[in-house]
Formats: structure tokens, C-alpha cells, sequence
């Protein structure tokens, strides 16, 4: 199934159900992980699910190069896919081609979180889900020469090189996950990057590219406060830490100067383009090292419709990867 195909309007297309619970219609099919190649297969990665949580149903998936250079410990880039907290998961065609693709591109392991979703389990669920993650790979550095690691780590992980990534809310979801992490006993697995492609943050107060494309047929603005509606805690607004970075109490000072060093892409046909800047900058403020490209050739998700968008991407991380120490 080519993206092409699928219609901008089409993105985040879901139907609110009496109980409270969503029917989504997603244009894209959910496919298996690639655990071996078959005969004129153009995959150039291979991927396998593990199971993180059976109680909560969710799982990630383990992305590797097929060809994996000789002799050389690959970095860990994990993944926290979009869809504004309520659609699509880690076997999601588009996003596991992302992830299959990066990991060969880079190359790099990639482990893509399949997180609860919203509405039916509000945030912080998916913050937990992706700190659960994390928790999931330390475990598994810890018993790195160990019977229970997992094969791929134990042949090409360098645990010293790992970096948290999202798009869209996956992006929200990777800042939060790090925020999170600064809290807690990681060691021996060290974050040392954070990857954030159009990162999806709001506010009460709209922006100006907010109002200028307030009819954006990927991100209609009455779509984003719906999907805010049905993800951050009851008797909240879009004013909440968890959506507004720049308030709601979440500028605890000592907390964002421990970030580590930071990538955004954005695009200047994104209505969220103005608050990522924002957030640009208050990071900056704090001394944090931020890498950002933004474009004013693009949209929100645009990677997934134009080969040469997502290909400039992953040129951009690859680079901001092997340049991170």
C-alpha cells in the first residue's frame, strides 16, 4: 500500500462511542514484523515483537540492519510513534517502514513502543508505557552476557549511545520520557540524544501558525483540541504540562538543564510550528544544545507522503546520531 494513496483528510479519522471508548479508521493496515526476508522482498531491516507489558497489552518492536557492518556496536534509537495519543501503533505500516528504514539508513537498532492509547487510558499512560521501555532495555543491559538477554543487544548493542525519538506525539511522549528519566537509576544504559520530528504541544493561548492554518486538512485545529480533549487528564486544558511545555509547572529549571542534547524538525506549513519554536528556545534558554531544522516546505507528518522529505530526515538524525557523544 503506497501513502500516496491515502488521503491528508483520512489522518485522524476516528467516530467517539457511547461509552467513551473510540472506533478508529486508520488508512493504513497494521503489518507483521519482518522476521526473515523473503524471495524479492525490498525490506532492508529485520524486525521481531517482544511483549513489555501482557496486563496493559503492550508490546515493541525490535528493528536491526539486515546487513549490519562487521565488528561495530550499533546505537539504540527508541521510537515512540504519532497519531495525537489516540490512533495507530508500533505495527502500523507507515511507522514500522519508518523504523525499518532508519535502521538500515543509519544504521542503528531501532525499538518501536507500542503504547496505550487514549482515550481509553489517558495520559501519563503512554508516559509510563515509554518509561516502562526504557526500564525494559536497562534490564536487559544489566544481563548483557547473560541467558536472558536479547540476542540482538547482546551482538550489536552499544547501550552507551542510546537516544529517545517520536513523531507528532511521539514526540511529546519521547520529552516527557526523558524528563521522567532524569529521574531515575538508568545505569548502565546512558541517554545521550533526543529526537524530536514535528513534536505535538499546544497551548490555551493559540499561535500564529495555529490561526493561519487553523483549517490544515492533515491537523484541522478543531482535530487537535478534540484529540487534547481525549488525552490529557480529566478537568484539565491544553494549559497542562503534559501539553504545554512552556507552562503548567513543568519548567522545573534543574530538571531541563540535565536534558541531553536535542534535535527538532518542524516545517512551516505545521500549525504546531510555532510552539515547537517555542520550545526551541526556552530549551536553548536553559542551556540546552539544540540542533533544529525547520523548513518552510512542509507539513505535519509529511515524511509519509514524500520519499524526499523522509529521506532528508533521516539524513538529518543519522548525522545528529554519529555526532552525538
Amino acid at each position: 500500500m503506497l501513502a500516496s494513496s491515502v488521503k491528508l483528510t483520512d489522518l485522524c479519522d476516528f467516530v467517539e462511542n457511547p461509552d467513551g471508548s473510540l472506533t478508529r479508521n486508520s488508512p493504513f493496515p497494521d503489518v507483521p514484523p519482518t522476521e526473515q526476508i523473503t524471495p524479492g522482498s525490498k525490506e532492508l531491516s529485520l524486525s521481531k515483537d517482544i511483549p513489555l507489558n501482557p496486563n496493559n497489552k503492550t508490546f515493541l518492536r525490535l528493528f536491526r540492519p539486515l546487513n549490519p557492518p562487521q565488528n561495530t556496536k550499533l546505537p539504540l534509537i527508541i521510537y515512540n510513534h504519532g497519531g495525537g495519543f489516540v490512533l495507530y501503533s508500533a505495527a502500523t505500516l507507515a511507522f514500522h517502514q519508518t523504523c525499518s528504514d532508519m535502521a538500515s539508513h543509519f544504521p542503528a537498532l531501532v525499538l518501536s513502543v507500542d503504547y496505550r492509547l487514549a482515550p481509553e487510558h489517558r495520559l501519563p499512560s503512554a508516559y509510563e508505557d515509554a518509561m516502562e521501555s526504557i526500564k525494559w532495555v536497562q534490564n536487559q543491559v544489566l544481563d548483557i552476557n547473560g541467558p536472558s538477554c536479547e540476542p540482538w543487544f547482546k551482538e550489536y548493542l552499544d547501550f552507551s549511545r542510546c537516544f529517545l525519538m517520536g513523531m507528532s506525539a511521539g514526540g511529546n511522549i519521547a520529552y516527557h520520557a526523558n524528563l521522567l528519566a532524569l529521574n531515575i537509576e538508568i545505569k548502565p544504559l546512558k541517554i545521550i540524544g533526543l529526537i524530536l520530528n514535528v513534536p505535538y504541544f499546544s497551548a490555551v493561548t493559540r499561535t500564529e501558525s495555529e490561526k493561519r492554518l487553523i483549517h490544515d486538512p492533515v491537523l484541522p485545529l478543531a482535530t487537535s483540541d478534540r484529540m487534547w480533549a481525549l488525552s490529557l487528564p480529566e478537568d484539565t486544558d491544553r494549559d497542562h504540562e503534559y501539553c504545554n511545555p512552556i507552562g503548567g509547572g513543568s519548567l522545573e529549571k534543574n530538571k531541563i538543564e540535565r536534558l541531553p542534547r536535542c534535535f527538532f524538525r518542524g516545517y512551516g506549513g505545521d500549525p504546531l510550528v510555532d510552539k515547537q519554536k517555542e520550545l526551541v528556545k526556552m530549551l536553548e534558554s536553559r542551556g540546552v544544545d539544540v540542533v533544529a531544522r525547520f523548513d518552510e516546505d512542509g507539513f505535519h507528518g509529511v515524511e509519509v507522503f514524500d520519499p524526499a522529505k523522509a529521506k532528508a530526515l533521516y539524513d538529518y538524525v543519522k548525522e545528529f546520531v554519529y555526532t552525538t557523544v
